[in-house]
């Protein structure tokens, strides 16, 4: 069993890494994958069959997935499982976290 190295974001997001993210999730076949994946590693077959879609569409979603920095894979025969990278979900989070503090600080006077 091979278990293939992604890097994952790091916690503290650049803007453009954030948008990277958002726009790989803002896709709506692309978050039931996040979704299908949030109970832990599973198997393409598995995938398809849940989310009823044909392995050629699914292939396509988790390759924006994985290029975003929001899934790993692994292989085990002809099978390759999938499953959610936490650093890039909690990096999000905290991009998320840090832009709802800034947003309530209140407007300079005007002169």
């Amino acid at each position: 069993m091979r278990v293939l190295d992604h890097p994952a974001p790091p916690l503290g997001l650049s803007s453009d890494q954030a948008r990277a993210l958002l726009k790989a999730l803002a896709d709506p076949l692309r978050l039931q994958v996040i979704e299908a994946l949030g109970g832990g590693e599973r198997c393409v077959c598995d995938l398809t069959a849940d989310l009823g879609l044909a392995q050629s569409k699914l292939s396509f979603h988790l390759k924006v997935l994985k290029e975003a920095g929001l899934l790993a894979d692994r292989q085990e025969g002809r099978w390759i499982y999938y499953r959610l990278i936490p650093e890039a979900i909690e990096g999000l989070r905290g991009w998320l976290s840090a832009l709802g503090a800034q947003c309530r600080k209140p407007a300079s006077p005007c002169t």
